[in-house]
Formats: structure tokens, sequence, C-alpha cells
């Protein structure tokens, strides 16, 4: 009795347990469709994450057919057909859950899915009844002959509606469209039934969810008022400009469903409105650099108009091969944005920097005033004024054990080589003017570019008071491009990127320090230097570029020429990975001299993030400078190099 009892449960137990499996989709020959498959299938997207008994397994491959089949007619097949198999047998084969319990119990099934797609089927008619205005008739993107794919023929409907709302036809209705299949040609008659209602404009305009930030500011922004002919782009540009005040969240749209008192639609703009206050904390390190870290407090809306305080401080130079001692950098930063007019803004800053690098030992104080104005979503210009008062000490010559008394008259004759330091203090006054160019439509500068340009220019006359007075003009201009590569190769939009940029500065109107112990009329900290993450990568930073005789420090030059091409490929959903050459001089001159020329070569990983991605470079020179005999530099920080 007890043996009988056992011996009829097992099945019972052995049907319980999870019948592990792996599936084939035999592909179509079109990959987006096979995509789509892949995306809708049970099978597929349940496999690991809910394990079925043998007799479960064949109940979910049943219920699979009629799911494939809907995307293989959404596709225009609808003569098409789909075929599951289990370890070589029908769905409905005889035996099969006996063959399956009969596996061992980690032993996988082995599913094949194959799909006839039959003929495909095409529009023949299209209809349009109900009340379409004439202005509206030709707005209907679908033609005649074109394939009867499900996703076309309801974005038909979309632009139709869409093309309607921009005319003013702010109730207008567009019903789900209606097809019909012949009964003996693969063709599809379709109709689509429109109610476009009657002409309007935009009535009152109404906001919820302020609450720190005033209305005032919002209605002066706001690019839709009142009386205007409704347009429903213009409204949704209305809400993403709005959106750009950096103060919101969140902003939505809600449109009324019939006229208001003003003979208008109304408009109601739902806000949720950011953290008033908000804390980033920033990472970095470079073998020539060191480790640098910093803390930045901000205020997104000091009074209720959008106002910026931030505050920032960093710890710069920890541990670099091109640094000798920690610095810091402080500023704090008051932004007014629509300042006298639209998309204008005046930002007030005023910082403090020390820094201990090969090249000179800076310490500094800054204060500046900025007016910026965005001309368009790709141009923003921007000019100000700025002084700096600085204290620079920079290695300008050495002495032996047996020195000139006037090069180190205080040098002990037996003591090792010395170094002559010569100390300036200058107090400069700037008058910057910027223009930027962005194409890439990013919201952020550390999202990760896949097309488009992002080119900058700066002129920055300069007057030096002080010791040495000079005028003199700094000019730069960069230049970055991204080709995002699916149409050359085998890859999805925004996997294979090609990036290139290209910088180019002169100093105009000063020059180099005279022999030493001889005055610098072109400030060290203002002229140009090679080497580093953002010039040359492989070179230490400022490394590139003319010497003090005999010393091996760095003088720095009046001209910098610098390029770099790197190829950016993902792979999966959060990695990647950069091959790069960069290239560049730095001399007195903007004339290309091949010996002066110091190229650099290397690759990284990437890890994205939602905020952009973490890089980590490797470079190599390709020959070494006088200055710094290191084989690789490495780089870690947030966002690509450029």
């Amino acid at each position: 009795m007890l043996t009988l009892t056992a011996a009829g449960f097992a099945p019972a137990a052995r049907a319980a347990d999870p019948q592990p499996y792996k599936v084939e989709l035999v592909t179509t020959g079109d990959g987006p469709m096979d995509s789509t498959l892949r995306a809708t299938s049970d099978l597929v997207s349940l496999r690991t994450s809910a394990p079925v008994s043998p007799y479960g397994l064949i109940a979910r491959a049943r219920s699979e057919i009629d799911r494939l089949k809907t995307v293989l007619e959404s596709y225009g097949y609808y003569q098409s057909s789909v075929n599951i198999q289990i370890n070589g047998a029908a769905l409905n084969a005889p035996g099969l859950a006996d063959q399956l319990l009969a596996l061992p119990k980690k032993q996988d099934a082995k599913i094949q899915i194959k799909f006839t797609l039959g003929t495909l089927y095409h529009v023949r008619n299209i209809t349009v009844d109900g009340d379409l205005p004439n202005s509206a008739r030709d707005a209907l993107p679908l033609k005649t002959g074109a394939p009867a794919v499900a996703s076309t023929v309801l974005a038909a409907g979309s632009k139709l509606l869409s093309v309607l709302g921009e005319q003013g036809y702010a109730f207008a209705k567009v019903d789900a469209p209606v097809a019909y299949e012949d009964k003996t040609d693969p063709v599809l008659d379709v109709t689509f039934h429109v109610e476009a209602g009657a002409k309007v404009r935009i009535g009152e305009i109404r906001f919820r969810g302020l609450k720190r930030v005033h209305e005032k500011l919002v209605r002066q922004r706001l690019l839709v008022h009142t009386g205007d002919q409704y347009n429903a782009t213009a409204v949704e540009r209305a809400r993403a400009d709005l959106l750009n005040l950096g103060v919101f969240a969140a902003v939505s749209i809600e449109v009324g469903s019939e006229v208001d008192a003003t003979g208008g639609v109304p408009i109601t703009f739902k806000m949720r409105e950011r953290l008033h206050h908000f804390i980033n904390v920033t990472a970095a390190y470079s073998t020539d650099l060191g480790g640098s870290g910093g803390v930045t407090w901000g205020d997104r809306n000091v009074f209720g108009n959008a106002e910026q305080l931030t505050v920032t401080t960093q710890l710069l130079n920890a541990g670099g091969s091109s640094t000798n001692g920690l610095g810091y950098d402080a500023n704090v930063k008051y932004l007014l944005p629509e300042f006298g007019h639209r998309d204008q803004s005046l930002q007030l800053s005023v910082g403090a920097i020390k820094q201990y690098l090969d090249a000179y030992d800076q310490t500094a104080t800054t204060a500046g005033l900025t007016l910026s104005r965005k001309l368009n979503r790709r141009w923003t210009v921007s000019v100000g004024v700025s002084t700096v008062n600085e204290k620079i000490i920079q290695v300008v010559g050495v002495c032996g054990p047996k020195p000139l008394p006037t090069q180190c008259p205080l040098a002990d004759p037996q003591t090792e080589t010395l170094s002559i330091d010569k100390t300036y203090y200058y107090t400069l006054i700037q008058l910057p003017f910027a223009a930027k160019f962005d194409s890439t439509d990013l919201a952020s500068p550390l999202d990760d570019p896949t097309h488009g340009m992002r080119d900058s220019l700066s002129i920055t006359p300069t007057h030096s008071l002080g010791a040495s007075s000079a005028t003199f003009l700094i000019d730069q201009i960069t230049v970055a491009t991204y080709f995002d590569l699916d149409h050359f190769l085998p890859t999805s939009a925004g996997r294979s990127v090609l990036a290139a940029r290209m910088l180019v500065g002169l100093a105009q109107g000063a020059g180099e320090c005279s022999p030493p112990p001889g005055e610098c009329s072109l400030p060290p900290d203002q002229r140009f230097y090679g080497g580093g993450s953002a010039s040359i990568r492989g070179y230490a930073y400022q490394s590139v570029g003319p010497n003090f005789p005999n010393t091996g420090y760095p003088v720095g030059g009046t001209a910098l020429v610098a390029g770099a091409i790197e190829y950016r490929q993902r792979f999966g959903q959060n990695f990647g990975a950069a091959f790069f050459v960069d290239a560049g001089q730095v001399s007195n001159t903007l004339t290309l001299t091949p010996s002066d020329v110091f190229v650099g070569v290397g690759a990284g990983v990437r890890y994205y993030t939602v905020i952009g991605p973490i890089r980590l470079d490797l470079a190599v020179p390709t020959k070494h400078t006088a200055i710094e005999n290191q084989s690789f530099q490495v780089y870690i920080g947030l966002g690509q190099a450029f």
C-alpha cells in the first residue's frame, strides 16, 4: 500500500520540478522584426525569471503562437505562421509531456521557433472620412502601395492629428485606423475617421505647482500667450523652454476640452520644482596631476526668480608627477537669469587658487563679471570683465657647484645644484569675449555626444600691471566634431562614434621671459603648454613646449596647435572602449615643425552611468620630452575627454 502510494506520486513530483530550457528563434531575415519577436516572446523573457514545470512549458509555448503571430501581422505578414517544436516534436505530439518528464533533472529542453512569413501585404486604398479641413488633406504620410506595417499606419494617424494641432484645431480627434483585408489579394484598405472641430486660439493660461518660483518670472519667460493662434508644437516648445530654466524637475501640459470665457482653449502648465539646494561631489585622477576632489553647494532659486548661487571648493594635485604639493581652487558664483533680456544672464564670480606645478607655483585671487546671451538653441555668446591678482614663482635657471655670483649669490660651492627662482607679481585686467556653438543636442556637457559639433572661440584682451607692464591678446579656438558610424558599420545608432578635436591658441603683443633673471612680459599662467588630458594625452601636464636652457623646466609658448582623433565603441548596456591618437606642438609660431610635434597614442574603457560615462584612459608617448621620461600616463574622470 505504501509502495503504491509513493509510485503514484512520483510523476506528480517530477512534474512540479522546473524544466530548464533553451530557445532558438530562427531569423526571419529582417533585423528589426527579429528584435521585436525576441522582445515579445515569453519563452525568452521568462526563461530564467519564471521557471515552469514540463506541463507549464508546453502551455507557455502554445500561448506563444498567437503572441508572435500578432507581431508578424503588425509587420504586414497576414498569411504568416509560427511553428514551435520542443526537442524536435510538435506541441501537439502525443507523449511530449512524458518525454520532458523523462529528461534528467538539469537537462535543458531545446525549443525552436520558426516563422513562415508568406506574402507581404500592401496598402491599396486610403480613405479619410469625417470633418477634415482642406489645409490638412495632404498631411497624411501614408501612401498607396506602402507596406501594410502597423506602426507605419498608426504613425500616419498620429501625424495627421499633429498637423491639425499645429493648424489650431485643439479639439481634433483622429480615431484608430480600421483596416479591411481583401479576400483574394494581399492588400489592405485603410480608413481614418477624423473630427477636426473648430479652430481656436489660446485661452487662459494657468500654472499649477509653483511654490518658491515666482509666477511673474514664468509668465515673462513663456513663449505662448492668451490670444495666440493655438499651435500644439508652439505649446510644446514653451513647455520645454520652461524646463530649461533649471528650477523645474518636470513640466507637463493640460489642454482644456472646451473653450473658456475668453473664447479660446485653456492651457494649464503643471510644474514640479527641483530641490531648493543641492550638493555635488567630484573626483578625478591622472598620473601627471595626481588626485583632485571637490564639493559644490548650490541654491537653485535664491529669491524666487531662478537666481543661482554656487560655492565650490576643490583640493588639487595630490601626488602628481608634474606637481610639487597640494593646492586648492575655491570660487563663489552668483547667476542672475533673464537679466535685461530673454535668455540673457549676468554672472558674478570671485575665487582663489593655489597650485604647485613644475612650470610655476601660483597663488591668485580672481573676480569677474560676465554677461551671456543665448542667441538660439545652438549659439551662445558672452562678454565680461575680470581681474587677477597673482604671485608666481618660476624656476628660470640652475647653477652648479661653482655658480657665478650674479646667478646664485647665496649658493654654497660645495652644495648640490640649486635652482634659480624668480618671483613675479601681476595684476591682470581682462575683457574676455567668447562664442560657443553646440549642435550635439545634449542637456549636459557630461553626456556622451554621438553627432554634431562643440566649438568655441575666445578672445581675451589683457592688460598687465606691476613690475612688467604689457598689453596682449589671448586667442583660442576649439573645434570638436562627432560622427555616428551606424551608416557605415553593422551597428545601432550611437554605439560606434568617431570623435575629433582641434585646438589652436595664440598670444599676441607680449613674449616670453628674457634670459634669467629677466622679466616676463607674458605671465607664465597666460602662456600655452602641451601635455595632459586637455591637449596631448601620453605626455605629462605642461611637459610639451619650450624649456629654460639647461633646466628641464617649461617656459611655455605663445602658440599652440593640437589635435586628437578618437574611436568610441559601446558594448552591452553600460560598457565601452576608446582608442585615440593625440598630437600637438607648443612654440612661438603657429607654423608646424615636424621635430616639435609630439604624438601620444592610447586606449581606454568607459562605464556609462545616468550622469555620464566614467572614463579610464591609458596613453603612451611616441618620444620623450626634455622634462619627463615617463613611459605612460593614466587619466580617470567623469565624461569623455572632449
